[in-house]
């Protein structure tokens, strides 16, 4: 262990994370396609550098330049007297560096200072490509890491020397690097990461993920609350191996018996604050978020890690509980949830919560394991680049399936609208201010819109028309239609199968043309002798001469004296009519009555003189004596 010039305990703590870190490392990929010359066009496999800000979601073309002087990059192009500003109207200048001497980081630094648009770097070595990592932050680096806003990338060593042979030879060599496809966009919500640390005194790196939160938390907390992502935090931790569990190193950096450590900030283990106290609070910080996404508030974590971070910093001895407790109850979160998800962290067993963010390190699929702070990780696969907020933003937006970007994605900040030029090459109506472009944060595609209901069908490109029921009321579905002297005609049928034909009196294909009908040749209207026919727009007129009147259902002419009197004689049949009708209905109701009266008139008389089979026999009292005499 002589590498160690600091204490034995320091030491220690190398040995624990050396223990963890044997883990597998998957390098991000964007791809190179080469434009020119004819014998290296084709597609290239290159590694996107974990610094600067690679264009997530879009590509750029360049030319490649290859420095006579300081082929490395080591040093500033300046003390050579070159620069790689492009002359106008030419394309911007990738510059490509051989690798060795200094630091990735330095090279590009030195690249971006000279003007250059992107940096390639060319392995030294045939091996697999490997991800260009930025330095850890000293007195030096600091000044240029943070400040690198170019992309850059690694490729193979047996195409870099393609690349230099080709330059040689005088040929022009242009490519294109390509980020669309680099961050997976299956689907209108994106699930993004962000493996960091509660610890603040861990320098510039500690710095940066505490200004990147508060500078990110207002677009994280749009995007959670309109349900365009799905955001989980997540923190580092290791284990302390068994044979030190019990040293004091392990008791002061670990929680739990060992089972899940952080290193000290101060990196002193008598003064300050201790490892498990980062731990400790990291746990919190994941039993925040649980709880706040058990409440539908997952967007409140944003607040409380830059509120803790305002609040309760190492420096002013605030990094406790009392300090976190007073927090969280000012975001009205339940403490008592919150304490009882932590558990015990003196126990001698397994922290669910711990132990689950320890198995989440490892890898799966596409995404490497985790072992660099900060981490992001855009719908499973490793974020490189700087980790600032509109180059994060970027990469969530590039990780949406086209056209379900929400607004964010679409400001100028993060992209440019190509519907802005030449309507983007798609299909529009400039009377009735529609079009088919519809900007996406990868470019644009050009869709058939809805209009007011209305569905447009066609390529996008050169035809848009109006479909299914309402399409007429919508620029006449796209069918011929005109208006003369205040009559107007349309071809529209609004029907589900949206065809064009022509209205009557019309002829054609009832899309571009429909000419009128000549009714009056050959005598396909006002067949009559007596008739004249006069020929309209869309229609005709039949009329008679010497004082004689058209019928037009008949299609005859009468005189005009007897189409008068027609009606006279009409009206008095119909009244002679009504009148015998009322008289006999009159007339049936009457005998009606008179018989019903007659009969009850009769029935009243007998009834005096002869007993009906419904009255009872009326008692005689003539003597019966008498009756004989």
């Amino acid at each position: 262990m002589g590498c160690c010039k600091r204490s034995k305990e320091v030491c220690l703590l190398v040995l624990i994370v050396a223990q963890v870190s044997f883990c597998r490392f998957v390098v991000e990929e964007n791809s190179l396609r080469v434009v020119s010359p004819e014998s290296l066009k084709g597609i290239h496999d290159s590694a996107i550098g974990n610094f600067g800000i690679p264009q997530y979601g879009g590509s750029m073309a360049g030319a490649v330049i290859y420095p006579k002087q300081n082929m490395k990059g080591c040093k500033s192009f300046e003390d050579f007297g070159i620069s790689f500003k492009p002359k106008a109207g030419a394309l911007p200048n990738f510059v490509l560096l051989d690798r060795g001497d200094c630091f990735f980081a330095m090279k590009v630094w030195n690249a971006q200072n000279a003007n250059a648009a992107a940096v390639l770097v060319a392995d030294n070595l045939d091996e697999p490509l490997i991800t260009m990592d930025s330095p850890e932050e000293d007195g030096s680096s600091i000044v240029y890491i943070a400040n690198i806003t170019i992309p850059s990338a690694l490729v193979s060593k047996s195409f870099g020397e393609k690349l230099k042979k080709a330059l040689s030879d005088g040929e022009m060599v242009n490519v294109n690097l390509d980020w669309r496809e680099s961050v997976p966009h299956p689907d209108a919500r994106v699930e993004y990461e962000l493996w960091s640390n509660s610890n603040d005194e861990c320098g510039v790196k500690c710095d940066m993920i505490m200004e990147f939160m508060k500078d990110f938390r207002g677009a994280a907390q749009i995007l959670e609350k309109g349900g365009y992502t799905q955001f989980t935090p997540h923190y580092i931790t290791w284990y302390c191996p068994q044979a030190f569990t019990t040293s004091r190193q392990c008791k002061s950096q670990c929680l739990n018996n060992g089972r899940y450590c952080a290193p000290d900030p101060e990196q002193d283990f008598d003064s300050g604050y201790n490892g498990k106290d980062v731990v400790l609070e990291n746990l919190r910080q994941l039993c925040i978020f649980r709880v706040a996404k058990e409440a539908k508030k997952p967007w409140v974590w944003w607040d409380y890690v830059t509120d803790f971070h305002i609040r309760c910093p190492m420096k002013e001895k605030k990094y406790n509980k009392e300090c976190a407790d007073g927090v969280i109850r000012s975001l009205g979160l339940d403490l008592r949830k919150i304490e009882k998800c932590m558990g015990d962290p003196d126990a001698d067993a397994d922290n669910p919560v711990l132990k689950e963010e320890q198995e989440a390190q490892i890898g799966k699929g596409s995404r490497g394991d985790v072992t660099i702070l900060p981490t992001l990780i855009v719908n499973n696969r490793q974020y490189r680049g700087k980790l600032e907020k509109g180059a994060v933003l970027k990469a969530l937006c590039s990780g949406f399936e086209e056209t379900t970007e929400p607004s964010a994605c679409l400001s100028g900040d993060v992209e440019t609208n190509e519907c802005l030029d030449n309507n983007g090459g798609c299909w529009q109506d400039k009377t009735m201010n529609i079009t088919a472009c519809k900007d996406t944060f990868r470019g644009r595609v050009c869709e058939c819109p809805i209009v007011n209901g209305v569905q447009f069908k066609g390529d996008g490109y050169s035809s848009c028309v109006a479909s299914g029921p309402g399409r007429c009321k919508i620029s006449d579905g796209g069918c011929w239609h005109e208006s003369r002297n205040g009559i107007a005609f349309s071809a529209c049928v609004d029907t589900d199968d949206g065809e064009c034909t022509c209205p009557p009196g019309f002829k054609g294909d009832g899309v571009k043309t429909c000419e009128d009908i000549d009714e009056c040749t050959g005598k396909i209207a006002c067949q009559c002798p007596e008739c004249s026919c006069k020929n309209t727009w869309g229609s005709y007129e039949c009329s008679c001469g010497n004082d004689l009147l058209y019928i037009s259902d008949q299609d005859a002419c009468i005189s005009k004296g007897a189409a008068g009197d027609r009606p006279v004689w009409v009206m008095v049949l119909i009244v002679l009519l009504v009148l015998g009708v009322v008289a006999g209905a009159g007339y049936l109701v009457y005998k009606h009555r008179i018989r019903s009266y007659m009969d009850s008139e009769i029935r009243a008389i007998m009834a005096q003189y002869m007993p009906l089979d419904s009255q009872t026999e009326v008692p005689n009292h003539v003597n019966e004596n008498d009756a004989h005499a």
